[in-house]
């Protein structure tokens, strides 16, 4: 258990290290989607390379970050039902989703995309659009990003099979800094402990 802990951490250096710079590609594209505004207004001009490199830009971002939104466990849950169950029943409910229908849903797009990726680098296929770009570059986002995903599962996996035997923390709940909107409750909440609180009588 302790070696695949290990893999797992080492798992999460790798998710992390990418999510902390996959924010620069946003950068980027709204660095290149304001250069492409200013010059088709001032010079009257445009290519569609522009608009394709700000969606190639947006799709590594969002392919690639996604297995650090996994880490940081900020994927959309249905609650209404999970968080009335028992601890160990939520945990069991995500071992059952990662090993049965995350990894297969990864394995399935792998097998269905590393084929397309490769014919497309290998006939330097180009956008239909004049002025456009290569294609292969966006479609290797797709692996990578899936790659990563899927890694990241894995790991979640490990973790909460440690928590049941006993040699993992508890690996639910969200982890970081606080959401806005808990740090707006948790600012209502002391100001209104704040006006509950008797003002201090004035001393004569």
């Amino acid at each position: 258990m302790q070696a695949l802990l290990s893999l797992s951490r080492a798992i999460d250096r790798l998710n992390a290290f990418v999510g902390k710079y996959s924010i620069w590609l946003i950068f980027a594209a709204t660095f290149v989607s304001a250069a492409n505004a200013i010059v088709r207004k001032v010079f009257d001009t445009s290519s569609n390379a522009f608009l394709e490199v700000q969606w190639y830009l947006f799709a590594w971002s969002f392919l690639i970050a996604a297995g650090y939104t996994l880490l940081q466990r900020e994927h959309v849950r249905i609650d209404v039902l999970n968080s009335r169950l028992s601890k160990k029943t939520q945990v069991w409910i995500d071992i059952l989703g990662f090993a049965f229908f995350l990894t297969p849903l990864c394995l399935a797009i792998l097998w269905l995309s590393v084929p397309e990726v490769l014919q497309k680098i290998q006939s330097g296929e180009m956008s239909g659009n004049p002025g456009g770009l290569i294609r292969w570059p966006v479609w290797v986002a797709i692996p990578v990003g899936i790659t990563l995903l899927m890694l990241q599962g894995w790991s979640e996996l490990i973790k909460r099979i440690a928590f049941l035997a006993g040699q993992g923390p508890d690996p639910m709940g969200r982890l970081g800094e606080k959401t806005a909107e808990e740090e707006l409750l948790e600012a209502l909440r002391a100001q209104e402990a704040q006006k509950s609180t008797p003002a201090p009588k004035a001393q004569h």
